[in-house]
């Protein structure tokens, strides 16, 4: 360092001027620090509020009907409605499934009845999307299958009677040829669109735009409460209840995106 010595001076003055010059740099050093720090704090606090803002916004969105059931919009924004138990299956059965309608089952014991609203003449990569909903939320995941198949009916081929009479409940008579969506992957994807937490498979979350931040569900060794949790923090959502609700039963491995 070059050190500059005005000899008009004593060497005390000079070492004063010096102290002097040094005081005011650690000052303005300081000042600096603090500038930084107050900056920081103020960007958090604005991060914060802009958290705090989207979750009130989830807070106050309207619940629409279908909520009560597992659901998704396809890509090209078609509602598939699915039953949570033996009850809603029933439920789908009697009051939501329409002659335009088509029933999807994934083809194991343990799987919920799935209703494309007005699918039947939609395309071959729409129906695919909904067999993969239907199959992520039948046991298959739990019992840690990767893939299964999945079978596709209208509304004439699904019926609540036999020849022994009524058959019990969640079960359902099928009759004539079915459609079949063969080693359909179990994959899931959770996102927030328009201030509603969303579950869509994974065929229809590739076709989406701008969608943001989202968390891939796959099969794994993670508990359902902690995979809920760790959602629900990753997409700032208050409300852990409807982030585990809409998880299959089984454990879980997630990648955040």
């Amino acid at each position: 360092m070059e050190i500059k010595i005005d000899f008009t001076k004593s060497a005390q003055d000079n070492a004063n001027d010096y102290y002097s010059r040094a005081k005011k740099l650690v000052q303005k050093r300081a000042g600096a620090e603090k500038a930084i720090r107050d900056l920081e704090k103020k960007l958090k606090e604005e991060e914060q509020k802009s958290v705090e803002k989207e979750r009130r916004v989830l807070k106050v969105v309207k619940r629409e009907w279908y909520e009560s059931f597992r659901w998704f919009f396809t890509s090209n924004n078609m509602l598939v409605i699915g039953g949570r138990d033996a009850h809603q299956n029933e439920l789908l059965n009697s009051k939501h499934f329409g002659d335009r309608d088509l029933f999807f089952h994934a083809n194991i014991f343990g799987a919920p009845v799935t209703i494309l609203k007005d699918g039947v003449d939609t395309a071959k990569e729409v129906k695919e999307e909904v067999a993969q909903f239907a199959a992520s939320y039948s046991s298959a995941w739990e019992e840690g299958l990767r893939s299964i198949d999945v079978y596709a009916m209208r509304r004439n081929q699904v019926s609540k009677s036999s020849e022994k009479g009524s058959l019990g409940t969640g079960s359902f008579l099928l009759k004539g040829e079915r459609d079949w969506y063969r080693n359909i992957e179990l994959s899931l994807v959770m996102f927030v669109k328009d201030g509603r937490l969303n579950t869509a498979p994974m065929r229809t979350f590739q076709k989406l735009e701008g969608m943001g931040k989202h968390v891939v569900v796959s099969q794994g060794e993670m508990k359902k409460s902690d995979a809920g949790k760790k959602i629900a923090a990753y997409l700032s959502l208050d409300d852990l209840d409807n982030v585990i609700r809409q998880l299959p039963t089984g454990s879980f491995s997630l990648k955040n995106q």
